[in-house]
């Protein structure tokens, strides 16, 4: 039975996104009484965000159904510094040029799960650059700064376990707490945030605002953070086999990200599915029933809700139907992962590491030779033994295509141009 009343905090108790929870009564009677502005940080320093981020996405995404408010913060600014939490060392910085181009990319993500229209809680995007970048650093230390003990930002986890493995903190790093705390306060006075979200490493940070803003008067403000997932296998969620799972179709296409939830392992499928999906949950608690080979099925009905939500039914579905002829049928189909090759190319030859390192199916020449060796690599699903073998003219199909197989689950196809 949930501890709350409220929609919202109810979800995230079943679903189980709930890790950490500040004041938890009076948040659930705010939620309860009006609707409550919250927000999630994301740093842009990539072009796209990965699977990792889902999460606070998906928080996000109960937060507006339920009827309250989300806010999407980009850091602009913060990016250039990077959050040092629970890094070895610092994140290698980048130009307002690349910022600019990563948040243009990854702005098209929110969309997918955030009604940003014709809505009384229709999300909001805003940018922290548009009120760090102007400061006046002297007034800032005087105003801010001096609200922030250094002893108290020495002894949070995040920065004692860099301190304590004699990891290099640099002072720009060190300012990344205060200017995250600033935009608590920032979003509060601007646009009525009451609640900031987050991963459970953001813990700290969090409060860190919450503090701030009793010394700078303003109303009680909230944290509520979510668990860091990892899967079963102990892997970070967001990474997969050939690196990040991104949410960005151009970096990862619907099949590979389709493939990725499909091949999660079988004790993940269930939580995966209230964290990930929007499946009621007495469907859930009615797969959860299922055993055996059955639960192959429950992992397909998990990688097409999730796929659904970010690229669309039709996308979903044809990343179901490929995945069903490739591994079920034993058919080639077209929609899998595939690069373009120049006949010349093939006539002239290929060594196959060298195409498997093209392919992205290996990262070096070394390792796509290990695979050979290891009887991992098929071609037209012909075993290949010979790191030494030669991709020709003679390997093309009728329809102009090469299919190239890492293991059970990587596919790939070659398309002669």
């Amino acid at each position: 039975m949930s501890h709350f009343k409220s929609d919202f905090l109810h979800i995230m108790e079943e679903r189980s996104f709930i890790h950490q929870l500040s004041d938890a009564q009076e948040l659930d009677n705010l939620f309860m009484k009006e609707t409550v502005t919250g927000y999630i940080g994301f740093d842009p320093t990539a072009k796209s965000l990965h699977a990792g981020s889902l999460i606070q996405i998906m928080m996000l995404y109960w937060m507006q159904k339920t009827g309250h408010k989300p806010i999407v913060l980009l850091g602009g600014a913060t990016s250039m510094i990077g959050d040092p939490s629970f890094k070895k060392a610092a994140r290698k910085s980048l130009t307002e040029e690349s910022i600019t181009q990563n948040i243009a990319e990854i702005q098209k993500i929110f969309s997918r799960y955030l009604n940003f229209e014709n809505s009384t809680v229709a999300a909001i995007m805003v940018n922290n650059a548009d009120w760090l970048r102007p400061l006046n650093y002297l007034e800032f230390l005087f105003n801010v700064g001096r609200h922030f003990s250094v002893n108290r930002m020495l002894s949070f986890d995040s920065v004692k376990m860099r301190l304590d493995r004699q990891h290099s903190l640099s002072f720009l790093e060190f300012n990344y707490m205060i200017l995250q705390a600033y935009d608590f306060i920032e979003l509060n006075r601007n646009y009525g945030v009451r609640l900031q979200l987050g991963g459970s490493d953001q813990w700290g940070n969090i409060l860190n605002g919450i503090e701030l803003g009793h010394r700078m008067g303003t109303p009680q403000l909230y944290a509520l953070t979510s668990p860091l997932l990892t899967t079963a296998s102990g892997t970070k969620m967001g990474k997969s086999l050939n690196g990040a799972a991104w949410l960005n179709a151009d970096m990862l296409c619907p099949y590979e990200f389709w493939q990725y939830w499909r091949n999660v392992k079988d004790v993940d499928v269930l939580r995966f599915l209230k964290l990930y999906t929007t499946l009621p949950m007495e469907e859930i608690a009615r797969l959860e029933k299922l055993q055996g080979t059955e639960i192959n099925e429950v992992k397909k009905i998990l990688a097409t809700e999730v796929t659904v939500m970010l690229h669309g039914r039709q996308a979903a579905e044809a990343a179901a139907e490929t995945a069903c002829k490739t591994f079920d049928e034993g058919k080639l189909h077209h929609d899998l992962p595939s690069i373009n090759i120049p006949v010349s190319k093939i006539k002239e030859g290929l060594l196959l590491p060298v195409l498997l390192v093209k392919m992205q199916l290996a990262k070096s020449n070394t390792e796509a030779r290990r695979y050979i060796q290891g009887c991992s690599i098929k071609v037209n699903d012909q075993l290949i033994k010979d790191e030494k073998r030669i991709i020709n003219a003679s390997d093309i199909d009728q329809q102009c295509l090469i299919k190239i197989s890492l293991g059970k689950k990587k596919h790939c196809l070659v398309k002669i141009i």
